[in-house]
């Protein structure tokens, strides 16, 4: 279990002492590692080594806690060969999809 209980909605999180859910949000994705797991694990279920080697090797006892949290927030879950994301998760990925595509668009403004 993470040495901080995750944000959550309705809970002061950063950013908002009143823990609206959009910061809750941020505030759970802002963490070190947590949107490189999600993104690993949008390629499907992957076990607890592999995961590790795709996210170069960060060490195991932040993959451990940024997987304890993504599971707590019902985002990831254990599965028969490893870890995936829940419908939940799923769902993250298509909300982050325009903000991927604004990225590139982010970027050649820079070069500009």
């Amino acid at each position: 279990m993470p040495d901080h209980p995750i944000p959550r909605p309705g809970r002061p999180v950063r950013g908002s002492e009143t823990g609206r859910p959009l910061m809750a949000a941020l505030d759970l994705l802002g963490r070190r590692w947590t949107l490189r797991v999600i993104w690993e694990l949008r390629q499907g279920e992957v076990g607890f080594r592999e995961l590790q080697r795709r996210c170069e090797f960060m060490s195991s006892s932040v993959l451990s806690t940024r997987l304890a949290e993504l599971t707590e927030a019902r985002i990831a879950e254990t599965g028969g060969d490893g870890y995936r994301l829940t419908p939940l998760g799923e769902q993250l990925l298509d909300a982050l999809n325009p903000l991927e595509k604004w990225v590139h668009t982010w970027e050649k403004a820079l070069r500009n």
